[in-house]
């Protein structure tokens, strides 16, 4: 397999170690991006600094985005896959909040802001800095992390921020459709037991899903056997690990974007499909 460079955001995080992990163990180079110098630093500790460059950043501030992946292509010299992993979720509005919904007079505008600063914006501009360098590779991967559709029906402000990342990816997809970047949605599933969710959230840890589950995944995605996969969604807890990774991916994946439920559009012409 041949070794790729990949910036991970949100990388010290539950699911972004585990995904890590899973590249370094692939041969990969990982440039890890997350906030926290602490989670960082444990990170590094746990994973050693072989291939790994740990890059501090708030992707909350636009000029970090850029900075973050300028960092990772002065260190490797290249750059082949963007993994969009960072977020904010529910906890960070109150303890119980994946549960105990915020209403509409609870939304105020420094949480909106914040919450899009993360979940949309800096995906956004993370990619902007990125794609000139999988464009000169001439391979590459954009793996987005967004959420269930249940999610996005439910929860305010995250399932709007995560049902903007998903129609971006579903546009992204269809821009670069045929350039060898392939742009995917990469999920757990549900719930996950990691500090993403507060231990006041209501949801017992017994029964959340194993952050593990990112692992091969993630692997397959950034590997040459995902060659010429690109506008799809690929749901962690469905893959089954016993199965040849293909036929896992054809399990766990579907199309971005659940299109199927768009019910007699109307398009002014056949290029607006």
């Amino acid at each position: 397999m041949p070794s790729r460079v990949v910036l991970l955001t949100g990388a010290a995080g539950g699911l972004g170690s585990v995904m890590a992990a899973a590249l370094l163990a692939d041969g990969h180079a990982v440039a890890a991006v997350d906030r926290s110098p602490e989670a960082l630093a444990r990170l590094t500790a746990s994973l050693g600094r072989e291939r790994l460059l740990p890059i501090e950043a708030d992707l909350s501030q636009p000029a970090a985005c850029a900075q973050a992946v300028a960092a990772a292509v002065a260190h490797f010299g290249r750059l082949e896959g963007v993994v969009n992993n960072a977020g904010i979720g529910m906890s960070a509005i109150r303890p119980d909040a994946e549960t105990n919904h915020p209403g509409i007079a609870e939304m105020d505008t420094e949480t909106w802001d914040r919450f899009f600063a993360v979940n949309v914006r800096a995906p956004l501009l993370v990619t902007q800095a990125a794609l000139p360098h999988l464009r000169t590779a001439g391979w590459g991967r954009i793996v987005n992390n967004t959420t269930s559709y249940r999610t996005m029906l439910r929860v305010l402000p995250y399932g709007a921020t995560k049902s903007a990342l998903e129609s971006m990816s579903a546009v992204w997809a269809l821009e670069l459709e045929g350039t060898g970047v392939g742009v995917n949605v990469l999920v757990p599933g549900g719930p996950t037991d990691t500090p993403f969710i507060n231990d006041a959230s209501g949801w017992p840890r017994d029964q959340m899903l194993r952050p593990a589950i990112m692992g091969p995944p993630i692997s397959w995605l950034m590997s040459e056997a995902s060659n010429g996969v690109n506008g799809k969604r690929f749901t962690a807890q469905h893959w089954d690990a016993s199965l040849p990774p293909d036929q896992a991916a054809k399990t766990a994946g579907r199309d971005i974007g659940w299109p199927e439920l768009a019910v007699g559009p109307a398009w002014f012409t056949t290029q607006d499909r």
